[in-house]
């Protein structure tokens, strides 16, 4: 007997649009948001327009962060009405309820089932008969080839500029094994790239005591260390970031020179002179710190070293600023970045004496951007003829594409623009002959992929 099986339908689950601001380690908290909810059965809308409610997972680090969120926010209320608000302003609740009464909930950061739970809230799941079946590795907001992989929250620092414990908290580590699990998983899954991201990567650990954890048979101690020389084993790209120069960073340094993790150090020096250092709170034995980086390069000729600096800080003063300018003429970092000095609501230098003007803060940063700019033309000059291994982002129809060399990190470094590209694709690893560069980008012809 033919048993005849009639189609139902089923209500649409709803879906979740999502604003996602600020840090790659606020993006790893929207992934994580967004793959508990997919698994929870809702859907994932590309606009406003789709979405039952928005999410907008706010930066509050700078005055200027805050008033991009609240446009964001603002937009998502114009465009769908339905907005739940997460991240680092959700600290400042009242300010955001001041000007948008209508948001539904709001929350902190890491405060991941406050905002599932304003999700089920505003939207509810359709009863249904049915379990939604989602992969095992969580939702990604980065291409595949690339992923961010976030080690430890908060930061035991007390920098006069910085108010991320207050909004995040003191330093907490994930164990090793759990780091190395993710990582894996996201390798086997395509990501040829890992990103390691952290508040202070360097302080990785010392919440845990540095314990030692089963992986694989062997132990593993939660150290910087021994997770760089772990992640380096599963064959991707391993990019460290938000380093900051303690003494065991000269341990990853023969990593880098035997090719197990990328040769790439991102370090938040953010000044140089002893007196602003001492006033930002920070080690301020900038002597000592030129000393390791000609040890590093004498280890590793291909280290590249990336920083931030701030300018215009608090009783900065031009023989402050021209001391900077120097160190950097000896230091000879290979990427920079750079802030004009803005106060932000709790922080502790907003009460330090001396405050510099608006425009000598901006004709400052120029300045150093100059600087800079001239650094990195002449260290790029210097690879062309060479050959560099590039990962793929992007390939256009006109046979060209974009990549990064193991140099350059995703969205703040330089990128590598390629023609005669035909067959490559996003996430190829391919060998390029530099043909001409600029203050920032390379440019050449692939050799082989691999």
């Amino acid at each position: 007997m033919a048993h005849r099986i009639m189609a139902t339908q089923l209500p649409s689950p709803p879906k979740v649009g999502m604003v996602s601001l600020g840090c790659p380690k606020a993006l790893v908290d929207s992934e994580r948001i967004l793959t508990k909810l997919r698994s929870d059965g809702y859907g994932l809308s590309p606009d406003f327009d789709g979405a039952d409610v928005v999410l907008v997972n706010t930066c509050g680090f700078l005055d200027s962060a805050k008033e991009e969120s609240l446009e964001a926010i603002g937009e998502a209320i114009a465009e769908n009405g339905r907005v739940i608000v997460t991240g680092c302003m959700g600290n400042e609740a009242a300010l955001i309820r001041d000007r948008f009464p209508d948001v539904l909930a709001i929350s902190g950061p890491q405060q991941y089932e406050e905002v599932v739970h304003a999700v089920h809230d505003a939207a509810p799941m359709p009863p249904s008969p049915y379990v939604n079946l989602v992969p095992e590795t969580g939702l990604k907001l980065t291409p595949r080839h690339y992923s961010y992989l976030k080690i430890s929250e908060g930061c035991n620092h007390r920098c006069a500029f910085c108010i991320i414990p207050s909004i995040r908290g003191d330093l907490v580590s994930r164990r090793p094994d759990a780091v190395l699990r993710e990582a894996e998983k996201l390798v086997a899954a395509g990501t040829k790239e890992l990103l390691v991201i952290s508040q202070d990567t360097s302080a990785y650990g010392v919440d845990l005591r540095h314990a030692e954890w089963p992986w694989k048979g062997e132990e593993v101690r939660a150290h910087m260390t021994d997770l760089a020389r772990e992640l380096g084993k599963l064959g991707a790209w391993v990019r460290l970031h938000y380093v900051y120069p303690y003494p065991h960073v000269d341990q990853v340094i023969p990593l880098m020179a035997d090719g197990l993790i990328t040769p790439y150090l991102d370090i938040p020096f953010q000044h140089a002179s002893p007196q602003v250092l001492k006033a930002m709170k920070r080690p301020a034995n900038e002597a000592k710190v030129l000393e390791r980086i000609a040890k590093w390069r004498a280890i590793c000729p291909d280290i590249t070293i990336r920083s931030t600096f701030i300018t215009g800080f608090p009783g900065e003063t031009e023989e402050d600023f021209q001391y900077l300018l120097d160190w950097l003429d000896e230091a000879q970092l290979d990427r920079v970045g750079a802030f004009r000095f803005e106060p932000v609501e709790g922080a502790r230098a907003n009460a330090l004496p001396d405050p510099v003007a608006e425009e000598v803060k901006e004709e400052r940063y120029a300045r150093l951007m100059e600087k800079c700019a001239a650094i990195s033309a002449a260290k790029l000059q210097a690879k062309i003829g060479s050959t560099q291994k590039v990962i793929i982002d992007l390939v256009d129809e006109d046979g060209g594409a974009t990549g990064r060399s193991q140099a350059d990190a995703p969205e703040i470094d330089g990128e590598v623009h390629l023609r005669d590209t035909s067959g490559l694709e996003p996430g190829d690893i391919v060998s390029v002959t530099i043909e001409d560069a600029d203050a920032h980008d390379l440019f050449g012809v692939p050799v082989t992929a691999t």
